[in-house]
């Protein structure tokens, strides 16, 4: 048994705190915030909960690997119900569209925009259903130690069919040419961190995940998951530390020995898992000695976007509110480019807008509305309260003129969250709210690595590592880690008895 402590509760860290206590390690999990959640953590105002993070629930089968690993379902700790709508969709001239959950009527309303595309997103979908399987079964859960695991048969054959070479732009294009299509099919990319001209095209499988495998929502909100995770951990025998801010890894002839604490506090252990930013951790946690990475290295990484986040509480309804509404009344494109080509507070941005109190009497008090709004922009801006307030309003016209209501006269609650924000609470690289792109050149064994070259039993896990960004990612991320964590493990105990 190893004594093993993790840096973050995220859901990296959760993941691997769990699979590394199934394996009869001691862990021990330091999280420099009051609870749980890292990034899925949630913000309680006046009867309002909201989820600070993730808020799109994709994906379901992942998550019921994850809990199933430990003979559990997610019924054991949270209620999943499949939204209906999936989300709707604003574009410019007062057009819009609500994603139905019913594959048939979707299909219609898409032969509705453009007379053919009914039978081309039938093709689509086979395709992206093969990537997927490949992908969710196979590609996501290799370490990216090296080229040669992806020596594989099936991957080998199936190549060119999972378009890793095209991009998903083009891609697109080859099934659809409304450009109201077009754009419902390239969005969720958008979680993905990169423009759909540089994201390889084996991402439609997104578009399987969104279209055949549905759009969820747990009961009280993302942080259920949360929740949900803790309390399998701890049955595990894991234990939380909390405010517990680690202020370095303390390292002894190449090795690591534990960690130290703001508090002045030192550690134990045997292993150190790094579930929090990769980059703080390599410029702040350790001594120069001891990085894998240079300043240079990382600023050459293309980030995901970073997010302007505001949290609204409404003394009313709001009209026709969905779950999940995705403003595209909007230049896809430019907005893009302000993005990741041009990095600059965008003109004319698109934004989400999420309104659960729509489907969750919890997280709002009677009558009154829940709202998550946020801003895809460029990490590393500057942050200010002026800029904050600027894009509120752009946000709050566009909300009063597709749904009717003046959202500023009716606030019980405004908070925002962006740059500095995701910096100061989450220690991110440049403010980023997802971590890596995932463009060709940042996939598989092209990302930072999970394992230190320098300290070799300092492992990581999370967005900036393999797999990606994105909930289900890192629910497998830490299950690849530890996985890697127990080969380890078991190759020192090899050496150990050799040298008996």
């Amino acid at each position: 048994m190893a004594t093993i402590h993790i840096i973050g509760s995220g859901f990296s860290g959760l993941s691997s705190a769990a699979f590394l206590a199934q394996q009869g390690n001691e862990v021990t999990v330091f999280e420099k915030n009051r609870k749980a959640g890292g990034r899925a953590s949630k913000l309680e105002i006046d009867g309002f909960n909201f989820d600070m993070g993730p808020s799109w629930y994709w994906m379901p089968e992942v998550f019921e690997d994850f809990f199933g690993a430990f003979g559990k379902k997610v019924s054991d700790y949270y209620e999943l119900i499949r939204l209906n709508p999936s989300y709707k969709v604003f574009y410019k001239d007062d057009k819009s569209l609500n994603i139905s959950a019913e594959y048939n009527q979707l299909r219609s309303q898409f032969e509705e925009l453009e007379p053919g595309s009914g039978k081309a997103l039938d093709s689509f979908l086979e395709e992206a259903k093969y990537k997927y399987k490949v992908g969710i079964g196979k590609l996501v859960h290799k370490p990216g130690k090296s080229i040669t695991e992806f020596w594989d048969w099936e991957l080998m054959r199936g190549l060119f069919k999972l378009d890793v070479f095209a991009s998903m732009a083009k891609h697109v294009r080859k099934y659809f040419k409304n450009p109201q299509l077009i754009q419902l099919m390239e969005f969720p990319v958008l979680f993905l961190g990169a423009r759909p001209e540089e994201t390889p095209a084996l991402y439609s499988l997104m578009n399987y995940a969104d279209i055949k495998l549905g759009t969820w929502y747990p009961m009280g909100g993302m942080y259920k998951i949360i929740e949900g995770m803790v309390k399998l951990a701890e049955s595990l025998g894991v234990k939380f530390r909390y405010d517990a801010d680690v202020t370095s890894i303390e390292i002894k002839n190449g090795k690591a020995t534990g960690l130290k604490l703001k508090t002045g506090e030192e550690t134990s252990a045997d292993l150190i898992v790094c579930s929090a930013d990769y980059h703080h951790a390599e410029t702040k946690l350790l001594a120069p000695a001891y990085r894998d990475y240079s300043d240079k290295y990382w600023n050459e990484r293309v980030m995901a976007p970073s997010s302007l986040i505001f949290f609204i509480g409404l003394d009313c309804k709001l009209p026709g509110a969905t779950h999940h509404s995705l403003f595209f009344d909007a230049d896809f494109s430019k907005h893009s480019v302000e993005i990741y080509k041009n990095p600059a507070w965008p003109e004319n941005p698109l934004f989400y807008l999420c309104t659960p109190s729509v489907t969750d009497s919890t997280v709002a008090p009677e009558g009154n509305e829940n709202l998550f709004i946020l801003i895809p922009v460029a990490a590393g801006l500057e942050d200010s309260d002026a800029i904050r307030e600027k894009y509120f309003h752009i946000a709050a016209n566009r909300i009063q003129e597709r749904m009717g209501v003046d959202i500023r006269e009716h606030l019980l609650v405004k908070q925002s969250f962006a740059h500095r924000d995701f910096v100061k609470v989450y220690n991110a690289f440049k403010g980023n709210a997802y971590g890596l792109a995932n463009t060709l050149l940042q996939t598989a064994n092209l990302k930072p690595r999970m394992q230190s070259k320098k300290v070799s039993n300092l492992f990581y896990t999370g967005q900036l590592t393999v797999p990606g960004p994105g909930v289900p990612p890192s629910l497998i991320s830490g299950k690849v880690v530890s996985g890697e964590i127990k080969k380890y493990i078991q190759k020192q105990k090899i050496n150990e008895f050799a040298k008996v």
